[in-house]
């Protein structure tokens, strides 16, 4: 198996779709709920983990049923074909709806869908790739996910000013290009690697538990709480951009669209830094840097994060907060990058899948408890937004601490 990058590009626009579709959704739902529906904190903080709650119990068999499956088509491409198109249609209807319960039939079922695709998809990747490039691999995956993040922002901020359905009718657009590019250029190998042990969640996650090393425990732990914070700050940062720094709700999406085109700036970067440093010195760090880049935009008043530094393409207004977003970005890319690598070189290839729903089991999990953590945080604190950005540094020095225990996952060379 050879390391091939236009495949790899071509595999990222997968990723792509996905990271458009829930770009856009977790940057304007939050809005709808409130505006539309005049939703408190506390209930769109637990409203913005309904989609994880179902992902949880979604994506992590579909990824072992995946490494089971043998098709025509491959044992990963059935699930995109199906998952992709009934994602897209229901999405171009969430802006639509003005009753809050079919508002929750519509974001249930795009969960369903998208959760039902996004684990084989993110498996493809070691799928095609050998070990030791799977750094670098990601790091393009990634990056074609982050082009994703910068069109749903910084475009569908432009669009959300028109009309706010047009980001979502954008996001619809792109995934189904996205799949249908997938399926036309990827191909899966049509032999796989034997196992001696059967794809099975359960199998698998009891083999983390009794593991003598914990290495595979502490790193899914860590990955559970640098989700927890960064999601947690996804999930509110349009009412931050709105209750906090006072700006206008389409500022909120461009703000992030200053952290997304750091993130794919850093994507290639992050992954030849982790290959060559090393997958968990390379998180680490960038756990150090996320953590004060946040604790900084905490400590320093509305009045001076929203100053304008400079308006340039692309960018639009680029304001002191943005620096920190920027710095934010890089750092994620160094964490993000690293992290599914290590995962699925704890296992051997025929598990891939299986691992990649743990990875998503944990990150899921962490979805769930981040927005609701800082729900109620946020209520207990007089509806004080600002506090988000001081939960964040605390769970990353938990991941922290967590690295320093990991003892496997680092590249492994071809025979």
């Amino acid at each position: 198996m050879k390391f091939n990058y236009g495949k790899i590009f071509l595999l990222g626009f997968g990723f792509f779709g996905v990271s458009v579709i829930w770009s856009v959704y977790n940057a304007f739902v939050p809005l709808f709920l409130e505006s539309r529906f005049g939703l408190s904190p506390v209930w769109i903080g637990f409203f913005m983990t309904l989609d994880n709650i179902a992902a949880l119990l979604i994506q992590p068999p579909v990824g072992a049923w995946s490494d089971r499956l043998r098709t025509p088509l491959g044992r990963r491409i059935p699930f995109i074909l199906i998952g992709a198109p009934v994602g897209a249609i229901v999405f171009g209807f969430i802006p639509l709806v003005q009753v809050l319960p079919l508002f929750v039939a519509c974001t249930t079922t795009l969960l369903l869908s998208m959760a039902f695709w996004r684990t084989p998809v993110v498996a493809l990747m070691p799928d095609v790739t050998p070990s030791q490039f799977r750094s670098q691999a990601n790091g393009i995956i990634n990056f074609m996910g982050g082009i994703g993040a910068i069109i749903a922002f910084l475009v569908g901020g432009m669009l959300y000013d028109i009309d706010p359905a047009y980001p979502f009718w954008l996001g619809s657009g792109l995934v189904i290009l996205a799949a249908v590019l997938v399926f036309i250029f990827i191909k899966e190998p049509k032999e796989y690697e034997a196992s001696g042990v059967k794809p099975n969640l359960f199998t698998s996650l009891r083999e983390v538990l009794q593991d003598k090393d914990k290495s595979a425990l502490r790193l899914f732990l860590a990955i559970f709480a640098w989700f927890v914070g960064y999601n947690a700050i996804e999930a509110f940062f349009s009412l931050y951009t709105v209750n906090h720094l006072k700006l206008a709700e389409s500022d909120a999406s461009r703000l992030l669209g200053h952290l997304s085109i750091l993130f794919v700036l850093s994507a290639f970067g992050a992954g030849f830094i982790g290959s060559r440093l090393g997958r968990r010195v390379t998180i680490s760090a960038g756990l150090i840097v996320l953590g004060s880049m946040i604790a900084s935009i905490y400590l320093l008043p509305a009045e001076t994060l929203i100053t304008q530094l400079a308006t340039l393409p692309v960018l639009g207004t680029v304001r002191v907060v943005s620096l920190f977003l920027m710095g934010s970005g890089f750092a994620w890319a160094l964490i993000n990058i690293n992290s599914l690598p290590m995962v699925v070189d704890m296992v051997e290839n025929a598990r891939t899948g299986t691992f990649t729903g743990l990875y998503y089991l944990f990150s899921t999990l962490a979805a769930i408890a981040g927005p609701n953590i800082n729900g109620w945080i946020v209520e207990l604190s007089g509806r004080d937004y600002s506090v988000v950005m001081l939960v964040a540094p605390f769970f990353m020095l938990i991941a922290l601490l967590l690295m320093w225990g990991v003892r496997r996952g680092e590249a492994q060379l071809a025979a």
